[in-house]
């Protein structure tokens, strides 16, 4: 996602919960404001089109897996600012979950690595800010999948 300039309105994005066989895809970010954090595949919202889409097609832009998008499991704030108070980044992002359908994780895009990772394991990797809360409250939504 790129730098939202102090004057810029919120931007719209959406990120893709996909949970398969007790690990769930996470992607590595090259850019800021994550850059270098795992974090699930995402990004902008375009004009005329739904989140739920948005998600699906960002999943698969970023990693070439294609999934369905289900249901919306919450919305994050993202307001980060630099030390002396200016806005950084605005994003509202809504954590859209998705079944697996097919494909094997490739980063591409915008993306330095991508891959499934295990469920018990993302708490020892550097990440995004909420990835294990959305993780645990897509598990408690969609009680087929199993408990973290």
């Amino acid at each position: 996602m790129e730098k939202a300039a102090s004057t810029a309105l919120p931007r719209l994005g959406a990120i893709a919960v996909v949970l398969h066989q007790d690990k769930v895809l996470l992607v590595q970010r090259k850019n800021p404001p994550d850059a270098g954090l795992w974090g699930f595949p995402g990004g902008h919202v375009e004009p005329g089109e739904t989140a739920l889409a948005a998600a699906a097609r960002e999943l698969f832009e970023e990693t070439g897996v294609q999934a369905r998008p289900v249901r919306y499991l919450t919305n994050l704030d993202i307001i980060l600012r630099d030390q002396g108070g200016a806005l950084q980044f605005h994003f509202l992002l809504a954590a859209v979950l998705c079944d697996y359908v097919r494909g094997t994780p490739i980063a591409a895009y915008d993306v330095s690595d991508a891959g499934w990772i295990a469920v018990s394991n993302v708490p020892s990797l550097p990440t995004s800010a909420d990835v294990d809360r959305i993780i645990a409250l897509a598990y408690s939504t969609t009680p087929t999948i199993g408990p973290i």
